[in-house]
Formats: structure tokens, C-alpha cells, sequence
């Protein structure tokens, strides 16, 4: 048996433990302090001791030797020196600029000569003798306060020696000056980090204030600007160090940007060749510079150099060619300069920068495609605007159907940019699997999406075509239809795969942009849709691809119903009674259901013929007479799919529910105040069909069996029970719907309970109301916040209980038939 101590024992036990834990914790604490302080400092040789001098060996103790323990130090000692130092230089930087310009009036000019030039030697001397020392980090701040001081030298030599000298020329020349200082001052004290970096910036500005300070055009600006660009590009390719080299990319980066964004800026607006040939120079010059770079430059930055050069090329090239167009055609020329870098594919470059000239190719493409896609979107969106006059006439030219929102004449080029994108999509797409070992990635994927590409893009440029030409309305139309077409029969080849999707998209779409241009003309209208129908009819039949012939006749189902309601349109008749004539296509979807084998396409088929069921019940809405006639012919067709076994299990009760919805609606139509005269005898004859059903079949449900024949008749008089003044009807439906809920509580079916405790509840609400109401009325303001304060207290205090209790009513139910 295990001995549990009392609790002052144990209490003393535990104590005398943390006592024991907290000593060997200061003791571990201890050792861990002496050993940092021994790994931090260099440890020095010991002297040599001869052996017969050595003390004889102590014993092992933790701790350092002799038991002192130092304390662990509070802050690293190079990270005070570090702030010191910045902080000097700065009060000593602070000082001498005070002191240059406040302070320099109160001393003569051989006193300001002696000061200057005494402080500023003094300042680069003095890192020498410290390095000397090794004291790196104080040569360092006494570095930057000597390049302070040079800067302020050369400001008091303008003051005093020169002042009457342009300040931006001779701020270049002692620009240059102090680059060129720094620089040999760096590489005599190699030592210090620095003054390098420092004469790398300095070398930004000679070039551009000498151009600024002789008022330079812009383009003198740009060449000014790429020089300096190009000497940074040598020094980060060969530069000493790895901070001049940052700094150096650093400074080409901006500076070659600059001056290919004038250069850009310049070509763009040249009015003629002439006045483009010299930013197209300027911007050839620094395609050189960036491709010089990209060709020795690592892997990411050559990437990036090499796109920058390409884009600089088409630049100058297109901004010369684009000049002998007219505008709205400038974008053909940079395309046509954007493929020629496709040569590079065959070229012997670094992968790098292939890969670059590449990028940039794509970016002038995808440029020029995003130029061109409004005016295929307008195509597309464009005949919405029918939808609010239809058949309203067609016009003469297909602009007219097209709105005015689109600027067609600006629009000219876009066909043949499309075109010519997707000619280039179609190479590489046929070219491919013969560009092994090229720049080209070799995944399969890239191959698919270039044909992808090419198709979309050329279908798009057959859209807009007719709309940048203004062909007559009829044209257009048939040159969509024969689009649509096209695609179809590319769909229903490539089978299933990315080709094949992407031509079912694109013929989708294109059917829809020529459905909604066939509303402006009633003749167009049916010749459109009848076409679209036999296309995608035919269509489905020839495809062997189970989704895509799937996907075919649900749309051809789609555009058979858009016919069939115009019918009643031309004939003159009203929404409510063309909504029998739409049922014909659910009609005969039922019935091609019946007779195809393959149940996808059969179950797509029936889905969108119910959609054309709901468009047949829309448009008899407004009508009850016509509308309970709809839901009757609904429900026929519904009995006829139930006659398929696969069908039944939702057929059935969907011919159920549209069944009584239509004598329900027939019945409010009539005005009948007394519906059981109606109701009572087809609700036994309901009930005499559901139970000879329940005697073939003891497995069925009571929802089939009694659910319609008590519907039929109890809803109908709830319905009026809950407007009729008198007593007599009501009582009479409470007693029914008692007797049905007790008899299915009774013989465990689940209808008749639901079903008759649903209406007595209805009926017992509709009894007690006005009592209720007077209750309300008699209770005081507070009284019903009470009750329901004590209610929601009551269920969160019985909640669990509840929620068995609802549990034990669902499975209940559940077992029932």
C-alpha cells in the first residue's frame, strides 16, 4: 500500500523540494555566466610553464576558477561603440556645417582658408593612422566627416572664390571632382567600406547638371542620363566590393530608366521620322546597355535586363516605323516589332536573357491584345441593348444594332492585331514539339494554352471584323452563325480536352452575341434560333464526348424555346396564352429523354426542358385560368417521366405537387367558397388508388399513398377556413384533421400525422387568435417582455432536455412510413 502523508507533511516536503530546484537553478544560471564570459573575448596563448613549474591540477568544481562569478555583461560592447561613433560624427557633421554657413563671416579669408583646409586634411589623415591601430570602426566615422567636409569645402569655394560661376556648373564639376577624390581615396585606404559607395553616387550628377546648366533638350538629357547609366553597368559588373556593386545596379537601374521613359516620351510624341530617329537612337543605345548588362549580369537580374532591352527595342524601332501610319495603326507596327524578337528562339543566348527578350515579346502581345479587346466586347455586349425594343427593326449597317458607344473608326487596327496574334500563337502552337532544347519551356501544357489562344483570338477578330467594317446587318448576322458553326465542328473533333472546351466556350458565347443581334428583326429571330438549334442538335448527335454532348443539347433545348414563344408573339397573343404552346419543347424533351441512351445527356436534356416548364409558368402568371392550366399539363408531363423507373422516385411527386397546385389555383380562379364540394370526392378517390397502393406495396410511403388525397382536400379548406366569419367549417376541419393525426399516430404513418396535426395547429391558431389578442390587450406593457424573459429561461434551462426531446420526435417520425 502506497503511504499518502498528511497534508502538513506533504505541504513540508513540497517546500523543502523547491528550495532544493531554485539552489540548482542558481547554480546552473552561474556556470552558464562564466561560460559566455570565457567564449566571448579572444582567448589568448598561454605562457609556457615548464612542467616541474606547473601547480598541480585543482579538483573540478563548477564555476569559474577561484569561485568569483562574473556577471553577464548588459549590452554588447561593438554595438555601444557603434552608437557612439554615429552619434559623434553627426555632432562633429552638424558643427562644421554651422560653423560653414553662420559662422564664416567673423573670420577673414586667410582664417576660413586656414580653418577649412587644416580641418578637412586633418579629417582624411586621420582614418589612416587609426586603421594603423585597428580602430576600423572610428576610421570609419572620421571618414564620412572628412567626405562632409569636402562637400563643404567645395560650397565655400564657390561662396568666396567663385561667385559669380552658375551654381548647377559648378556643382558638376565638383561633382566629378569629389567622384573622383573619393575614389582614389577609397582605394588608398581599401580598408574603409565607405568612400567607394560614396564616389559611385557622386558620379550620378556631373553628366546631368552639365545638361541642365546649358538648358539641354530632353533628349540631351536621356543621353546624359544613359551615359552615367552605362559607366554605373561596368561598375557593378567589375566594381571593388559588394556595397559599390549594390550601389552601382542601384544607380543604373534609375538612371537607365530615366532615360529610356524620356527616350519613350520623345518617340511617342515625334511627329515625323526625322523627329523620332533620335529618341529611337537614344532608346537603341539603351537596349545596348541593358543587354551588355543582362549578358554578364546573375540569373534574376539578366531575366529583367534582358526584358528591359527588348522593350526598348520595339520602342525605338515601332516609334520611327509608327510614324508613316496613322495613328489608330501604331499599334501593328510595335507588334510586328514585338515578333521579331521571337528570333531569339533560335538565337545562341544565355537562358537568362533569352528569357528576358522573350518576356518582353509577350508584353508588347499582350499590350496590343488588351488594345484590341474592347471593340470585340462591344460586339458581344452591344446587342444587349435590344432587349429593351425588340423587333424594332434592323438596320442597315451592323453598327446600328451595336449602340454608339464604341468609337469604331479609332477601332480599325483591332482585327488585324487579333489576327496576327493569333498567327503567332498558331506557329508556336505547330512549332512546339520541334523546339526541343530552346528557350521555349517544354511542358505540354504551354503548347495547349498557345492553341487555346490562338483560337480564341482569331475568333474574336472574325467578331469584330464586320462591325470595324460596317457590313449590312443580315452579313454580320450570317458570319456569326457560320462562326459559330466553325467552332462547333472543332468542338465536337478535338473530343474532350482543353481545344475542345475552349471552342464550346467561345461557340456558346458566340450564339448568345447572335441570338441577342436577332432581336432587332422578327425574320431574323426564327432563322437565327432555328439554325442555332439544328447546329447544336447536330452537334450533340456527332459528338462522342459524353459532357460536351451533354452540354450541346441542354443549349439546343435552351434555343428551341426562344422560337416557340415568339410564335405566340407573332400570332398576337398574350404572355398567358403562348405559355401552353412553350410546353411543346418540355413535350418532346420528355419524350427524346425516354429514347436516349446515355443517361447523362437524357437527364440534361429533361432539366432544360423543366426550365422551359418555368418559362411556360412565368408567362401564365398573370392569368389564373391559364396558369392552373400550365400546371396541369406540367404535372402530365411529370406522370409521363415517372413512367421510367429511374425517374419516378422525383417525377412522382413532382406530378403530385403540380397536380393540387393546379386544383388549387383552378378552385381560387372560380371564386369556389366551398371547395370540399370539389375536393372531398377526388380526395377519395385519391385515398382509395393510395391504399390499394399500400396493400400492393407495404414498403411505400405514406406520402405516396395518402399524402396527395388528404392535400387535396385539407389545404383547399384551411385555406378558406382561415377567411370564413362563421364556426361551422372550421370545427368541422379541426375534427377531421384530430381524426387523420390520430389515425396516423395510430398506424405509425407519417402523413397523416404531419399532415393533420400541421392543419389543427393552423386551425386551433386560428380559433384562439382573437382571444389572444383581447388577452394582450387587458395585460399591462411589462407583461409580455416578462413572459418572454421567463420563456427564453425556461428553454435555456431545460435547453439540453429539449434538444433530446426533438431528437427522439425526428427519429420518431423517421421510422414512420
Amino acid at each position: 500500500m502506497e503511504h499518502v502523508p498528511p497534508p502538513a507533511e506533504e505541504l513540508a516536503l513540497l517546500d523543502q523540494e523547491l528550495v532544493r530546484l531554485d539552489a540548482r537553478r542558481l547554480q546552473l544560471l552561474n556556470r552558464r555566466a562564466w561560460l559566455l564570459s570565457v567564449l566571448r573575448p579572444p582567448v589568448a596563448p598561454s605562457p609556457f610553464v615548464a612542467p616541474a613549474a606547473r601547480p598541480a591540477a585543482a579538483p573540478f568544481t563548477w564555476g569559474p576558477p577561484g569561485g568569483a562569478v562574473p556577471a553577464a555583461p548588459s549590452a554588447s560592447s561593438s554595438g555601444v561603440q557603434n552608437v557612439l561613433l554615429v552619434l559623434g560624427g553627426l555632432l562633429l557633421t552638424i558643427a562644421a556645417i554651422a560653423f560653414t554657413l553662420f559662422s564664416w563671416g567673423e573670420m577673414g579669408i586667410a582664417g576660413r582658408s586656414a580653418v577649412l583646409a587644416a580641418v578637412t586634411v586633418g579629417a582624411l589623415a586621420a582614418p589612416a593612422l587609426l586603421l594603423r591601430h585597428k580602430l576600423s570602426a572610428t576610421a570609419e566615422a572620421l571618414a564620412a566627416l572628412a567626405l562632409v567636409l569636402t562637400v563643404l569645402d567645395a560650397y565655400a569655394l564657390h561662396a568666396v572664390a567663385a561667385p559669380d560661376t552658375g551654381g548647377l556648373g559648378f556643382a558638376a564639376a565638383s561633382s566629378a571632382v569629389l567622384m573622383a577624390l573619393w575614389t582614389a581615396y577609397g582605394l588608398a585606404l581599401g580598408q574603409l567600406r565607405l568612400p567607394l559607395p560614396v564616389a559611385v553616387v557622386a558620379g550620378q550628377l556631373p553628366l546631368v547638371l552639365w545638361a541642365w546648366a546649358a538648358g539641354a533638350p530632353e533628349v540631351v538629357f536621356g543621353w546624359a542620363l544613359l551615359v552615367t547609366a552605362a559607366v554605373d553597368v561596368a561598375v557593378a559588373l567589375w566594381g571593388r566590393g559588394l556595397a559599390v556593386r549594390v550601389t552601382a545596379g542601384i544607380g543604373a537601374s534609375s538612371a537607365g530608366l530615366i532615360a529610356l521613359l524620356i527616350g519613350l516620351g520623345q518617340s511617342v510624341s515625334a511627329g515625323g521620322p526625322l523627329a523620332a530617329v533620335g529618341p529611337g537612337a537614344l532608346l537603341l543605345a539603351g537596349a545596348g546597355v541593358a543587354l551588355f548588362g543582362a549578358w554578364h549580369a546573375p540569373k534574376e537580374w539578366a531575366v529583367a535586363a534582358g526584358a528591359v532591352a527588348g522593350l526598348a527595342a520595339v520602342a525605338a524601332v515601332g516609334g520611327v516605323l509608327r510614324t508613316g501610319v496613322p495613328w489608330n495603326w501604331s499599334v501593328v507596327m510595335y507588334l510586328l516589332c514585338g515578333a521579331v524578337l521571337l528570333v531569339v528562339v533560335r538565337l545562341r543566348v544565355p537562358q537568362p536573357v533569352g528569357r528576358g527578350l522573350l518576356g518582353a515579346s509577350a508584353s508588347v502581345t499582350a499590350g496590343a491584345v488588351l488594345w484590341a479587346l474592347p471593340a470585340v466586347a462591344a460586339v458581344l455586349l452591344g446587342p444587349v441593348s435590344l432587349l429593351a425594343d425588340v423587333w424594332s427593326g434592323a438596320p442597315e449597317g451592323i453598327r446600328g444594332a451595336l449602340g454608339t458607344s464604341m468609337p469604331w473608326p479609332e477601332s480599325a487596327a483591332s482585327p488585324v492585331v487579333l489576327v496576327l496574334v493569333a498567327g503567332l500563337l498558331a506557329a508556336l502552337y505547330a512549332w512546339w514539339d520541334r523546339a526541343r532544347g530552346t528557350l521555349l519551356p517544354p511542358r505540354p501544357r504551354w503548347r495547349v494554352a498557345a492553341g487555346a489562344g490562338a483560337m480564341v483570338l482569331g475568333w474574336g477578330a472574325v467578331l469584330a471584323l464586320p462591325a470595324v467594317v460596317d457590313v449590312p446587318y443580315a452579313v454580320a448576322v450570317g458570319v456569326e452563325l457560320l462562326l459559330v458553326a466553325g467552332l462547333l465542328a472543332v468542338a465536337v473533333r478535338q473530343g474532350a480536352g482543353v481545344l475542345s472546351l475552349t471552342a464550346l466556350v467561345c461557340a456558346l458565347v458566340g450564339a448568345v452575341s447572335a441570338g441577342l443581334l436577332a432581336l432587332a428583326a422578327e425574320v431574323a429571330t426564327y432563322a437565327v434560333f432555328v439554325g442555332l438549334v439544328a447546329l447544336f442538335a447536330g452537334a450533340a448527335a456527332r459528338s462522342r464526348a459524353a459532357g460536351v454532348q451533354s452540354v450541346l443539347a441542354g443549349v439546343s433545348v435552351l434555343c428551341a424555346i426562344v422560337p416557340v414563344s415568339a410564335a405566340g408573339a407573332s400570332w398576337g397573343w398574350s404572355a398567358p396564352h403562348t405559355a401552353p404552346l412553350v410546353l411543346v419543347v418540355p413535350a418532346v424533351t420528355v419524350l427524346l429523354g425516354a429514347r436516349l441512351r446515355v443517361a447523362a445527356v437524357a437527364l440534361t436534356l429533361e432539366l432544360t426542358g423543366a426550365f422551359g416548364a418555368l418559362v411556360a409558368v412565368g408567362l401564365a402568371v398573370t392569368d389564373a385560368p391559364f396558369l392552373a392550366l400550365v400546371l396541369a399539363l406540367c404535372g402530365v408531363l411529370a406522370a409521363g417521366s415517372a413512367v421510367r423507373p429511374e425517374r419516378r422516385p422525383v417525377a412522382a411527386y413532382l406530378a403530385v405537387v403540380l397536380f393540387l397546385m393546379a386544383a388549387w389555383v383552378r378552385l381560387a380562379a372560380s371564386e369556389v367558397t366551398d371547395p370540399e364540394a370539389y375536393t372531398v370526392p377526388v380526395s377519395v378517390a385519391a385515398f382509395a388508388v393510395g391504399y390499394l397502393r399500400r396493400r400492393t406495396d407495404p414498403d411505400a410511403s405514406s406520402w405516396v399513398a395518402y399524402g396527395p388525397a388528404l392535400s387535396m382536400t385539407m389545404v383547399p379548406s384551411l385555406v378558406v377556413a382561415w377567411v370564413d366569419p362563421h364556426w361551422l367549417r372550421p370545427l368541422l376541419l379541426g375534427v377531421a384533421a384530430l381524426v387523420v393525426t390520430l389515425v396516423g399516430a395510430r398506424l405509425r404513418l407519417q402523413a397523416p400525422l404531419v399532415l393533420g396535426g400541421s392543419v389543427l395547429a393552423m386551425v386551433g391558431l386560428h380559433e384562439l387568435a382573437p382571444h389572444v389578442v383581447q388577452v394582450f390587450d387587458a395585460l399591462p406593457r411589462w407583461a409580455p417582455p416578462a413572459l418572454a424573459g421567463l420563456l427564453l429561461l425556461a428553454l435555456g434551462a431545460t435547453y439540453e432536455q429539449r434538444l433530446r426531446d426533438a431528437r427522439r420526435v425526428r427519429e420518431s417520425l423517421g421510422r414512420m412510413r
